[in-house]
């Protein structure tokens, strides 16, 4: 196994070998977790290769395959979990010089794995007044091939679901690591092999994303003086069918007033909030449905001066994990979980036994056409011993917990052994090469993920899944 030999394979290929640049393209925020900290703070791979078509991904592949040298793909690295981290070393496969929009028509967009998801809505609203269905609030960072790769939902699941619901991906187009790699076009139920494994069993090239209507979406923040209230109000809003929104998520009081620097002049002390994202149809009937509910509106954008609205982020880029990222601007001991909670009494429960340990933080969505909480609660940190109680307790009271402190598939967010992406990957990537040591079932045969699991949907039937 040879670097050089690798490397001396690669042509004209751009390659990038200075050690600081390759440590810093080496990382994602897997700081989010001081346990990912500990353990990844020292993995960097030893040169970056940046090809710039699919041949010369293939290229690339080819080499790796002859020569045994790891490989790991990287969109913008906006991912949390180390999924993007090259714990083998070998070659970091950045793949945003790959950024072309490849087709526009009304109601789908096909792009390379390095587009970035804003610039592709740019490109759609001009072309047919169409947008992505749902984004992560990295939305103006973050690629359709590492979102796929690494994501699971985000603005807009409140109406659109999840990525691995059926139809929220058209297409893949996944180049193979093998002698002589392979383009394979997955549709269908096949999208599912690839999509959430984090680049262990094939390289995502292009993607093709179904559209649905563009929104001048106005941000809303509303007050509540209970935050169960606030979760209930979210609940409600997912429920109205004549409610157009995008964003729901309920918020807890301390966040808004320590975290949510630039809008704090607009809430109280003491309020938690329901941050939303509502289609211009919808602002006069959801102004009445906050009053209804007694919430009191706080801050609207369509009534927001120039100066303030140059001044202060989207609401996106308050909600999903740049929460977390906002608290940890403020103080580097929060970290994070990922949970689910099946009603708002689950919730309740949760914040009655953790209290203000656990600054509560709920994504409101659909799955399977019914209002689900996610929840990305703050943790006031204090050991590792002491998370894992917290884990405890919420799997103790019928609450899931999908792990942002574990970075293989199957300990984080697949919670499971997917016997469809292992046997793919044994297609796809023979020798092992691509992102080594993030799927436990391919290094352990014997590994079972499945025992005693609690039912969840991957879009198309119900699995034993967590």
């Amino acid at each position: 196994m040879s670097i050089s030999d690798f490397r001396a394979d690669l042509g004209d290929i751009p390659v990038e070998d200075h050690p600081r640049i390759v440590q810093q393209r080496s990382r994602d925020h897997y700081w989010y977790s001081p346990i990912l900290k500990a353990k990844l703070d020292h993995v960097t791979a030893e040169i970056v290769v940046s090809p710039r078509s699919n041949a010369e991904v293939k290229t690339v592949l080819a080499a790796a395959f002859r020569h045994g040298i790891a490989i790991t793909p990287r969109g913008a690295g906006t991912g949390n979990y180390g999924q993007a981290m090259p714990l083998s070393g070998g070659a970091m496969l950045n793949l945003m010089n790959m950024d072309k929009v490849l087709e526009i028509k009304p109601d789908r967009v096909r792009a390379q794995a390095g587009a970035v998801l804003e610039q592709m809505d740019h490109q759609t609203r001009e072309a047919v007044n169409g947008e992505l269905r749902f984004h992560p609030s990295t939305y103006r960072m973050a690629s359709i091939g590492g979102f796929i790769a690494g994501g699971s939902g985000g603005v807009g699941s409140v109406r659109w679901g999840g990525l691995r619901n059926i139809g929220s991906i058209l297409g893949v187009k996944v180049i193979t690591c093998e002698e002589n790699p392979r383009e394979l076009d997955l549709v269908g139920e096949d999208i599912l092999k690839v999509a959430h494994a984090y680049g262990t069993n094939g390289i995502i090239v292009e993607a093709e994303m179904p559209l649905t209507q563009a929104h001048d979406w106005v941000d809303m923040i509303v007050g509540f003086d209970d935050f169960i209230e606030a979760c209930r109000f979210g609940g409600a809003v997912a429920l109205q069918d004549g409610l157009l929104v995008k964003e729901v998520a309920p918020c807890a009081a301390p966040i808004p007033q320590d975290y949510f620097n630039r809008h704090k002049p607009y809430i109280r002390d003491g309020q938690s909030v329901v941050l939303l994202m509502v289609a211009p149809v919808a602002v006069d009937a959801m102004t009445l449905f906050v009053a209804h509910h007694k919430g009191e509106m706080l801050y609207r954008s369509d009534e927001a001066s120039a100066e303030e609205l140059k001044r202060l982020p989207p609401v996106y880029e308050l909600a999903w994990n740049h929460t977390t990222l906002r608290a940890l601007k403020v103080d580097p001991t929060i970290t994070y979980l990922q949970t689910r909670y099946p009603t708002v009494a689950h919730v309740e429960k949760i914040i009655s036994i953790l209290g203000d340990e656990l600054p509560m933080h709920i994504e409101v969505g659909r799955q399977d056409g019914v209002v689900m909480y996610g929840g990305l609660p703050l943790v006031r940190y204090t050991t590792e011993e002491r998370l894992e109680q917290i884990i405890r307790i919420h799997e103790e009271n019928g609450c899931h917990v999908f792990n942002p402190h574990r970075y293989t598939l199957e300990e984080g967010g697949m919670k499971r052994t997917d016997q469809k992406q292992l046997d793919f990957k044994r297609e796809a990537d023979p020798k092992g090469m691509l992102n080594p040591g993030k799927m436990i079932a391919w290094d352990d045969p014997d590994f079972d993920f499945n025992a005693g699991r609690v039912w969840l949907f991957d879009g198309l039937n119900p699995v034993n899944a967590a």
